[in-house]
């Protein structure tokens, strides 16, 4: 593993030839969630079955929770939450406000996701069509985000407990990418992201035909074996083709 700065992101790189994110082969891309440190998923790769010339790439949100302690042991954040109205909304239970919010700060993340993209592709020998995009909570929702938006799409997408937000925006794209490979994973008795909503993100990823590998759990919002099997599983697809 090797710490480097790519598109003013600091980017945890490991895997392929040299264990340090060298040479041209497919590439994992995960994205942490909301409050945790930049090198939170890092452990991943060493569970991960996969080959040997799979990369990782673990990006740190730019935005510092708590500047007063070291950057390495903040918290980090792709965009700043509203946690009281977030509880709010949660308690009663008021999916239309989770899932049509658009966060203030989601296309400034988009943006700096889509230049780091491109700093890889054009700097590290990233293909788009070798690349797994995903990430956790707050994560997997700017992967699902970008890979929705962007011009040129990964092979995969991978969202680990994440959820359905800013819907007449993503609905609409959706059908653009059928066919796309996803892993969604969620727990039943996930306290941060309802179950409900991640049923109701996987019904219309089906419904615009993306080919979606839906792992539940009896857990709450986590990163379970199972779901990490499915993720090992979902990059060997990309790596044979």
């Amino acid at each position: 593993m090797r710490r480097v700065r790519v598109a003013d992101l600091d980017l945890v790189l490991g895997g392929g030839p040299d264990r340090e994110g060298g040479g041209d082969g497919p590439m994992l891309l995960l994205m942490h969630g909301f409050g945790a440190p930049g090198e939170d998923l890092v452990p991943l790769a060493r569970q991960l079955a996969v080959d040997k010339s799979v990369r990782f790439a673990f990006p740190a949100a730019p935005l510092l929770l708590d500047p007063s302690v070291p950057p390495e042991a903040s918290g980090r954040a792709w965009w700043l939450l509203d946690m009281a109205e977030l509880q709010r909304a949660t308690m009663q239970r008021d999916f239309t406000l989770l899932t049509t919010r658009i966060p203030d700060g989601l296309s400034e993340a988009r943006g700096q996701v889509l230049a780091l993209l491109d700093a890889l592709e054009r700097d590290h020998a990233v293909s788009r069509d070798k690349l797994v995009l995903g990430g956790f909570s707050q994560g997997a929702m700017l992967a699902t985000d970008v890979t929705l938006r962007a011009e040129r799409p990964p092979a995969a997408l991978a969202i680990l407990s994440g959820s359905l937000i800013a819907a007449q925006e993503w609905l609409p794209l959706m059908k653009a990418r059928a066919g796309l490979p996803v892993l969604q994973s969620h727990g039943r008795a996930d306290p941060v992201l309802s179950f409900e909503i991640a049923e109701l993100l996987r019904q219309e990823l089906t419904n615009a035909g993306l080919s979606v590998e839906f792992v539940t759990f009896n857990g709450g919002h986590g990163i379970p074996n199972g779901a990490v099997d499915a993720l090992g599983k979902l990059v060997a697809r990309v790596t044979a083709g």
